[in-house]
């Protein structure tokens, strides 16, 4: 059960970080730059709804 769990962990990790860099890098501006120099809350909650929508496919994927 230990090593189910420890499989299905690194592959949604794996799967989110590919998504998450596949978004920074389409993003015709520094997300990083946007959130924590300029302070843009907007870009900070579009961000955190894409994660949390990502996690939920994710979670539902592997939940099956």
């Amino acid at each position: 059960v230990i090593e189910t769990t420890v499989i299905f962990v690194a592959i949604g990790l794996v799967v989110f970080a590919l998504a998450f860099l596949i978004v920074v890098l389409v993003a015709p501006f520094s997300v990083n730059k946007e959130i924590e120099d300029d302070q843009n809350t907007s870009l900070a909650i579009i961000i955190g709804s894409f994660i949390i929508g990502l996690a939920i496919i994710i979670a539902s994927a592997i939940h099956g």
